[in-house]
């Protein structure tokens, strides 16, 4: 007997409806007519998708719990149909030792709702190795804040362990940030200077650099948040010519441009900035995107109305992605196909994330139910995360998730978010080795 089936989902537009068969927390049975289960939910026709992943996101957990934690942050996660993140590392301490990393995996373990996965931080290029045996996601390095050199030996490390895992990489180039940071400095203080500090040659710049470390030291390379169409055309071209390259961008950057700077000030201010359109990425480059990942960074309002020099970068993500994403569907800009590619199969293949992603027999039950019908508005005083702020405020959206399942366990129906204990995502592979 089955624990869960669910019946009357639709899993694709167009197409007859299928019961869902539930075991374990897997995938076992999809079907045209019910089996016998523990329990049934009726879904009325509703769409069914696989569970999100989101590959960029930053819980603030330890150290900087006042802004977020994985309670509150896997809570906006559920809420948003998201049932596996990966969670950045720069918070305090970094997640850049085996210590450092095995704390925070306790953390998120007593803590999370949903699954998840850590990225590990590089402070020292030596530690690769160990933390290599950890099983992060990646690692991640800013290249504002580092050299080549750094650069290059952190992949010479990397490529000395058995796994292969990507370097994530935030690319900006430390010597045009600092150039133009202290010109526009001078300017005063308003947000329009500091994307000028950040300029898109600044990220094109970086870009061509990972491109080249990827080339030279045969290196699997993913770049964080892409916002220009120089840097997409060139990861592109590098895609085609076969490097290990990939790339996520993110929905304020496809769907916002440099005017929302002037609208909302520092509640818009992220790193890299938003972009005019003439350098922007848009939504006509979806087609050709692996992954949009929110980048999730939340921030107080007392943090953000400091001066833009000195409030922090950083909007919250996790609930504002799939009703805008599902806006796009609804209007015929984006395929349902091609979302389930950049939200949930293309982040499981890049991470190598086992059991999810797609939704098929042998799977993990992470799934999300989505309402394409249903309209609203995005208010901010609504969020599960602890960040009340949004430069997508007061948009107009039309198809919401009304309930996510991780491992079969629902953790979100029509906006209330349950209990739930969410897993790390390589504990499986671990007790293997």
């Amino acid at each position: 007997m089955l624990d869960l089936c669910l019946i009357n989902c639709k899993l694709e537009l167009g197409i007859g409806k299928v019961c869902l068969g539930i075991k374990k927390g897997k995938i076992v049975s999809i079907k045209r007519s019910p089996a016998s289960a523990h329990e049934t939910l009726d879904l009325r026709g509703k769409l069914v998708l696989p569970g999100l992943i989101d590959s960029h996101v930053h819980f603030r957990d330890p150290g900087l719990t006042y802004k977020e934690d994985f309670r509150s942050g896997s809570t906006a996660a559920a809420a948003g149909g998201f049932t596996t993140v990966l969670d950045m590392p720069n918070n305090i301490p970094p997640t850049s030792t085996p210590q450092a990393f095995l704390k925070k995996r306790k953390i998120a373990e007593k803590k999370s709702l949903v699954d998840f996965g850590l990225h590990a931080g590089v402070v020292d290029p030596h530690d690769i190795g160990l933390l290599a045996e950890l099983r992060p996601v990646s690692f991640k390095i800013f290249m504002d804040l580092v050299d080549t050199t750094f650069l290059q030996e952190a992949s010479v490390n990397l490529s000395g362990c058995d796994l292969e895992l990507p370097l994530s990489l935030h690319p900006e180039d430390p010597t045009t940030v600092h150039h133009y940071t202290r010109t526009m400095k001078k300017e005063g203080d308003q947000t329009s200077l500091y994307a000028q500090a950040r300029p898109p040659e600044a990220e094109d710049i970086a870009v061509a650099q990972a491109i080249a470390i990827s080339k030279k030291m045969k290196q699997k390379i993913h770049l964080c948040h892409l916002s220009t169409i120089k840097s997409y055309q060139m990861t592109k071209n590098a895609q085609n010519n076969g490097l290990p390259v990939s790339f996520e961008v993110t929905p304020h950057h496809l769907f916002l441009d440099a005017s929302y700077l002037e609208r909302w000030g520092n509640l818009a201010k992220t790193n890299p900035p938003l972009r005019d359109h003439e350098h922007k990425l848009g939504i006509t480059e979806l087609a050709g995107i692996d992954i949009v990942a929110t980048d999730h960074a939340p921030h107080t309002l007392e943090e953000k109305n400091q001066d833009v020099w000195n409030a922090p970068p950083g909007v919250p993500g996790l609930e504002t992605a799939l009703p805008l994403l599902l806006t796009l569907v609804n209007q015929g800009k984006l395929s349902l196909n091609h979302l389930k590619r950049i939200l949930c199969e293309n982040p499981a293949r890049i991470f190598n994330i086992p059991h999810k992603g797609f939704l098929k027999e042998g799977m993990d039950a992470d799934l999300v139910v989505v309402d394409l019908a249903q309209e609203g508005v995005i208010n901010s005083d609504k969020f599960h995360s602890k960040a009340k702020y949004s430069p997508f405020e007061g948009f107009k959206v039309q198809g919401m998730p009304v309930m996510t399942l991780v491992r079969g366990n629902v953790v979100m129906e029509e906006g209330n978010v349950l209990e739930n204990k969410g897993k790390f995502i390589y504990s499986q592979i671990n007790r293997e080795k």
